[in-house]
């Protein structure tokens, strides 16, 4: 045994121990930094854009939809007589164009065609007739006077075979260009309201957005449903995020776009969601929050996302741990 006194012997040995102990603790990681929130869902809520008697609703609460199904069909047999008028008066102002762009019928041309063959026979016996007279002495064996008839008869019958020709070419021809216009301008018109027609009558179907869960149902059938009054509400695929609450201290430590793992009861482990909101106003520790104990009265609403294919139900408490960027 040396001579050094028990207490000082004890001393020396037990500080290489302490130098080791605090080395350790000293290379050892910062505790993660884990906070306590919730699942919160972003429910799709169908409302029709008028009120209506509810005819059809083809979902219960608990059912699962594709994008496209119909989930509720409104009355709807004012809107489709509105359709039906607007076909009819496209159909209507259609036929009404198609005739301006075409000539005058086959056999109302023929007619013509037929006067102007007897207004040419008659053109070629007053021509005729007149050069007989030509050929006998004025005044002598035929009067002046009935040389000025069978002169004028001439011209008159040139003058109507000239008139049937017009009226032919004018028959083989379209409408005026303005009034083309004016019935392609009423066609367009019709197009539309036949347009709105059926876009009002599609409202009356309400369809899943996208691929869903079937929250809940609000209405059923024979009740009234007033514009804007959502009929069922869905919660589609991928639409649950995460709300966690940051105490003020520790804000500084969270960024947009930072990934943070989460934990609740019955997820499967390496669940990872990306922060994508920070509230820019702080609020005081809400009264029911689901955490061990409340560690700060001041803290900010954090937001993030889930990965892809992640099953949260909406209210489910969790468990977000920050990992550092």
């Amino acid at each position: 045994m040396n001579g050094l006194p028990v207490t000082r012997r004890a001393a020396a040995l037990a500080l290489p121990a302490l130098v080791a102990g605090v080395f350790v603790f000293a290379s050892l990681p910062a505790a993660a930094q884990t906070f306590y929130g919730y699942a919160e869902g972003e429910y799709a809520r169908l409302a029709p854009r008028e009120g209506g008697t509810l005819a059809e609703l083809r979902v219960k609460r608990g059912d699962r939809v594709d994008a496209g199904d119909v989930v509720a069909v409104l009355e709807s047999g004012d809107e489709r007589a509105r359709l039906d008028e607007a076909r009819a008066r496209l159909a209507q102002a259609e036929a009404q164009l198609a005739d301006l762009r075409k000539g005058k019928r086959t056999p109302e041309i023929d007619a013509l065609i037929a006067q102007r063959a007897q207004a040419e026979a008659t053109l070629r016996l007053s021509e005729a007739q007149f050069a007989r007279n030509m050929r006998l002495p004025a005044g002598e064996v035929v009067s002046e006077e009935k040389l000025d008839q069978a002169r004028a008869a001439v011209e008159r019958d040139r003058a109507r075979v000239a008139e049937l020709a017009a009226q032919i070419a004018t028959a083989r021809l379209a409408a005026r260009g303005d009034e083309i216009g004016a019935a392609e301008a009423a066609v367009a018109v019709a197009r539309a309201q036949a347009a709105q027609a059926d876009w009002r009558l599609g409202q009356r179907t309400l369809k899943a957005p996208a691929k869903a869960l079937v929250s809940d149902t609000l209405f059923v059938a024979g009740e009234y449903v007033p514009a804007g009054t959502p009929v069922a509400s869905l919660l589609p695929d991928g639409n649950v995020k995460l709300r966690f609450f940051v105490p003020e201290p520790q804000l500084a430590g969270i960024k947009i776009g930072q990934a943070v793992e989460v934990r609740c009861d019955g997820c499967g482990p390496g669940l990872k969601a990306a922060i994508v909101y920070v509230s820019p106003e702080a609020e005081y520790t809400p009264p029911v929050i689901y955490s061990r104990e409340t560690r700060a009265k001041l803290v900010f609403m954090v937001e993030a996302r889930p990965a892809p294919g992640s099953r949260l139900n909406a209210g489910q408490p969790v468990e977000v741990t920050a990992v550092k960027p």
